[in-house]
């Protein structure tokens, strides 16, 4: 099969090891392109959620990948909330997989700042045992979603994104977001870039935001729980890409430790 040639490839929110992750259809994306540089912004493995009990072969397969890649093009892996237990080991280097907290690439003569958004996040900074109740409270929501849409597709019916909803009629969530991007824009243009890149809020969207100090291009990311997104530059240009949910997985399981080993 030919590979779609890509030259930056951006995910984030993959949240490897939680029941929601859509690992099976982001195994199937990744194998359909062949980037030159990979940047893994954020919440990739997500340890506030993982248990040695549950880690699915399709996850295990997705890291063997993104290891598999970090053999042959340049990997940033940039860490965010659920990942932020590899933040004392950042900066590191091993071979072309790079750790950071944050990357600045100029990238045909634009400066782009990747970061993944949760150190500008009032909650993350001033009450985190609340940011993590939400998160255990919001993979419950994934294995509920899990068996309704089972039910759904067994009688024919659409399947339903719970938490989407939620955050698509709670006015709360919708000025989140809003302020979310509006604070990413005007750190941006503080530091001096003309692109800010980020995810945390699973929120996919390519956009050009204007201030009173200046424009900037916001771009994120997306996540693979609900949206199945990723951004993808090509011929010096931002698109944002949106995979098709499959079939809802029953997924086998691999004990964590070879996880470990297999990674070594």
């Amino acid at each position: 099969m030919d590979k779609r040639k890509i030259d930056i490839l951006v995910l984030s929110d993959l949240h490897l090891g939680s029941f929601g992750c859509r690992a099976g259809e982001l195994l199937t994306y990744l194998r359909s392109v062949s980037p030159e540089k990979v940047i893994l912004n954020g919440d990739i493995i997500d340890i506030w959620a993982f248990n040695k009990k549950y880690f699915p072969k399709e996850h295990m397969r997705v890291v063997k990948k993104l290891l598999k890649w970090s053999a042959k093009i340049p990997v940033y892996y940039i860490t965010g909330n659920h990942d932020e237990a590899l933040r004392r080991y950042s900066p590191a280097q091993l071979g072309n997989l790079h750790l950071v907290d944050k990357l600045v690439l100029e990238i045909d003569g634009r400066s782009h700042w990747f970061f993944h958004g949760d150190i500008f996040d009032a909650t993350m900074k001033n009450a985190k045992w609340l940011a993590k109740l939400g998160g255990f409270g919001y993979d419950l929501l994934m294995r509920l979603n899990h068996w309704v849409n089972l039910a759904l597709t067994l009688f024919g019916r659409p399947r339903m994104s719970f938490s989407k909803r939620v955050k698509d009629s709670v006015k709360s969530a919708v000025n989140f977001i809003s302020d979310f991007e509006t604070t990413m824009v005007e750190i941006a243009l503080n530091e001096g870039h003309q692109a800010v890149v980020c995810g945390h809020i699973h929120q996919p969207r390519i956009s050009t935001i204007r201030s009173a100090h200046g424009t900037v291009d916001y771009l994120n990311s997306g996540d693979w729980i609900e949206n199945l997104s990723a951004l993808e530059y090509t011929n010096q240009r931002w698109t944002l890409y949106k995979h098709e949910l499959m079939e809802e997985p029953i997924d086998d399981l691999v004990d964590a430790e070879d996880l470990l080993f297999s990674a070594v």
